[in-house]
């Protein structure tokens, strides 16, 4: 990956992650949670994060590094195209929220100014004869692909395919974590609202405050996310005490965080964490968080053995895909200037 000249960075106090042992967000080996040798040890510590954490380091997930590599790679090409090549596939133009996305385009705090970060986002790739598309459900249909650029389109759909199976066998660690069926996210997962942002930070220089960050705080909006991100950092995870604690690349592991639905189904008991990103490494920053989001119509609802005795839960049903869909619409400045679908 390419590299600017390191430069001069100041935060403001309250921009200041904690430098503490990457092990303060718990590391997780799931090969034997892949490969079916101990599925329950493993969803065992997968749950006491989820439950203590809300984040975790994974290893152990089968997916080759040179993928991931080379999936960087590609998004790196893109992003250093001229801006009028990249807003040729403006996510503004497809129907169904696919496409590239300019730097301020999205503002996932509402409380600040928008993102510091440009993206490209992907999603299933549907025909126009898939049942979801044929009944108009929006959010759902083909990708929106960069011309030219055969190689991209290839990486990326492998990418996204060993993605969506990793996270296939995390939501069967999660649901045995959860005295589950084993298969009980099985149907609610098969024709899943996934989403790959591939995301480039440019960096900050001099004094940087809060309303000027590359990813505001927030909590993700779907099941769970799946982070490779690069050697630069910046990412930043709200405890439970309101402390900002550095959340550094282990190489070789995947960032896992747990979303608003996760925590709505599981009635709280699994952590919806806060968390932002700000780029100091005086570099550019290349991220790729995978978001693996239930079925549209899936209810996410209190999940048996998550109620408490004589109270009723905490938050109301939902449907998975008109949340999700409520969501980029609170965040994303081309949706609310017009119809979205």
């Amino acid at each position: 990956m390419s590299s600017s000249a390191l430069t001069h960075v100041e935060l403001s106090e309250d921009l200041k992650g904690r430098e503490v042992p990457f092990d303060a967000i718990p590391v997780v080996d799931i090969a034997d949670l892949v490969s079916g040798r101990d599925e329950a040890g493993v969803a065992a510590r997968l749950g006491d994060a989820a439950e203590r954490v809300g984040f975790l380091y994974v290893t152990g997930h089968g997916i080759p590094q040179t993928m991931i590599d080379a999936m960087f790679a590609q998004a790196q090409a893109f992003f250093d195209r001229p801006l009028e090549e990249k807003m040729a596939a403006h996510i503004a133009n497809w129907p169904v929220h696919r496409g590239y996305f300019p730097v301020f385009e999205e503002n996932t705090d509402p409380t600040m100014t928008a993102d510091l970060k440009e993206g490209f986002d992907l999603g299933r790739d549907l025909g126009a004869d898939a049942p979801e598309v044929v009944a108009g459900l929006p959010l759902h249909g083909a990708n929106q692909w960069p011309d030219d650029a055969p190689a991209f389109r290839q990486t990326a759909e492998r990418y996204f395919a060993a993605l969506n199976r990793l996270g296939e066998r995390l939501m069967r660690g999660f649901a045995i974590a959860l005295d589950l069926d084993p298969a009980f996210f099985e149907d609610k997962i098969d024709r899943p609202l996934a989403q790959l942002s591939l995301l480039h930070y440019p960096p900050q220089t001099g004094h940087v405050e809060a309303r000027t960050i590359g990813c505001g705080a927030h909590t993700d909006y779907g099941c769970l996310t799946i982070l490779a991100q690069d050697p630069n950092g910046g990412l930043q995870v709200r405890n439970t005490a309101g402390e900002w604690i550095a959340a550094p690349p282990i190489p070789g592991a995947f960032v896992v965080n747990l979303g608003d639905q996760m925590a709505r189904w599981t009635n709280g008991r699994f952590q919806a964490t806060p968390h932002r990103v700000i780029n100091v490494s005086g570099r550019e920053r290349y991220s790729m968080p995978f978001f693996f989001d239930p079925n549209w119509e899936a209810e996410i609802s209190c999940l048996p053995g998550c109620e408490v005795p004589g109270e009723p839960p905490r938050f109301a049903p939902v449907l998975a895909g008109p949340y999700l869909q409520s969501r980029f619409d609170d965040t994303f400045t081309y949706r609310q200037d017009q119809p979205a679908g």
